[in-house]
């Protein structure tokens, strides 16, 4: 189990309910703090009011309303150092995607599907990274 400290929570955010509420409750069965979001406005609202107890964010980049793309810059705007994870079905030689990635600095590409092991493993490997980093 992964303990909760500051900036260990997980901001989810995925307009699928179904894909949200599974990698959200996965998280949270390895003991991970995690929010989960359908709608990036609300999203973005609680990620300003509580941004400094979050180390993640993991969003989808096609949404209705406001994309991906522009939720990570707004959430950039208020904490620049937060680590950023997209998923999505684009392709990476995909146009769109590409110019959207040259908009926001992003630290992990997750490209649907993928299993919940393959996901946890990435985010593990963040939460043990960034653990090294601050123990040097």
């Amino acid at each position: 189990m992964i303990s909760a400290r500051n900036a260990d929570t997980i901001l989810m955010l995925d307009d699928e309910f179904d894909i949200m509420n599974m990698f959200t409750r996965a998280l949270q069965h390895q003991g991970f703090h995690v929010f989960g979001f359908t709608e990036p406005s609300l999203a973005l609202e609680h990620f300003q009011k509580n941004s400094e107890q979050y180390g993640l964010v993991i969003s989808d980049i096609r949404m209705p309303v406001m994309d991906g793309y522009e939720f990570i810059k707004r959430v950039k705007e208020i904490k620049p150092n937060v680590k950023v994870f997209f998923m999505s079905a684009y392709l990476s030689d995909d146009i769109q995607f590409t110019t959207g990635l040259s908009l926001v600095k992003v630290d992990e590409y997750i490209e649907k599907p993928i299993s919940l092991n393959g996901f946890m493993m990435l985010v593990k490997k963040y939460f043990l990274t960034t653990t090294e980093i601050s123990k040097n």
